[in-house]
């Protein structure tokens, strides 16, 4: 892993869906990156655990996605033990010294990134590469993230040299817009949250 670049998009992957796919292809491309890895979290502090279906049901969805051999399915926090992203980075860079990691997320969690646990520290502790997403403001707009970190704002035109630089730094990608929700496939597939039954085996005679 030593000088590898390396993007992570953390979330609940609840589900999946080809909106993940096709901004993280993008984000190889226009960050220049070794690999992305599918950061699955066990629970999201934020919200309702009842609202979210089973982990190992969102890493099978996630894997079956995920169709590219430079994209990860992870669920390495359950392995930490860590339930936020400042602390799962904290762990991460202390497994891996010599690997550049970047954080990914949308314009919807820049938003509302200041209710995280220590979510200064992640600006502080690697560069952070944002995602347009529909029904939100640009990374630049209203909001405590960007106003407390606007003056390390990078164009995106800047993209390739992210990995490589001293945080806190942070650039918005000029991604395709792309409306697909996991709010609205719950909302279209209700059976999603509800638990998977297991395959009945067949006994052998």
């Amino acid at each position: 892993m030593a000088g590898r670049k390396i993007g992570i998009l953390g979330g609940s992957f609840n589900p999946a869906h080809e909106g993940h796919l096709e901004m993280s292809l993008y984000a190889l491309k226009r960050l220049g990156l070794d690999q992305i890895w599918w950061l699955v979290t066990p629970q999201n502090p934020l919200k309702n655990p009842k609202d979210i279906a089973a982990f190992d049901q969102r890493m099978a969805r996630a894997r079956r996605t995920a169709r590219h051999p430079h994209l990860i399915v992870t669920g390495i926090e359950a392995e930490l033990g860590t339930r936020y992203t400042a602390d799962t980075l904290r762990l991460l860079m202390r497994r891996f010294p010599r690997t550049r990691f970047v954080w990914l997320m949308g314009t919807e969690n820049l938003q509302q990134v200041w209710r995280w646990k220590d979510w200064e520290d992640i600006f502080a502790r690697v560069p952070v590469a944002i995602f347009r997403r529909p029904c939100y403001p640009a990374g630049r707009g209203m909001g405590r993230a960007p106003i407390r970190f606007g003056r390390f704002w990078r164009p995106p035109e800047t993209g390739l040299t992210l990995a490589r630089a001293t945080p806190p730094v942070w650039l918005e990608l000029d991604n395709r817009l792309n409306y697909t929700s996991a709010t609205h496939i719950r909302q279209k597939d209700p059976s999603w949250l509800l638990p998977r039954k297991k395959p009945l085996r067949k006994k052998r005679l």
